[in-house]
């Protein structure tokens, strides 16, 4: 399934996205810098009962929040080096006991550790199309 979307529409994007594959999932989220990850994660955190400021955690690893099915994660991997440094973490355990959402930006380096049905969110920016996203949605 592909969606395109500019930024104002980021709102509809989530709903339909959640309506279509679920809340209480583990999502991997791909695309170059300022393609829209952390501003999709901070939306669809606000459909799932998010009323704390959402922000990358790009420093921290991990941003934990509270929402109406329990503690979502949002999982920033961008600064890890290999999937050792995401174990010594504890983001193996995470993965394996978390009961509602989990967004992970910059997947890559811990892909071996991602559970099966995982919805990966593919997002491009096309500065050439008035600044529209293109949002590309498989499982795994």
């Amino acid at each position: 399934m592909e969606m395109t979307y500019t930024l104002p529409e980021v709102h509809q994007v989530a709903s339909r996205l959640l309506n279509e594959v679920g809340s209480d999932r583990v999502f991997a989220l791909e695309g170059e810098l300022g393609a829209g990850k952390t501003t999709l994660v901070a939306e669809i955190c606000r459909q799932l009962g998010v009323t704390e400021p959402i922000s990358s955690p790009t420093f921290s690893i991990v941003n934990q929040y509270d929402g109406r099915t329990g503690i979502i994660h949002h999982l920033d991997c961008y600064r890890l080096n290999s999937v050792e440094e995401a174990i010594d973490a504890g983001l193996e355990e995470l993965l394996e006991t978390a009961e509602a959402a989990v967004f992970i930006e910059w997947p890559a380096v811990i892909e071996p550790l991602l559970p099966d049905g995982v919805v990966f969110l593919r997002l491009r920016h096309d500065s050439t199309d008035g600044g529209r996203r293109h949002l590309e949605i498989t499982t795994g």
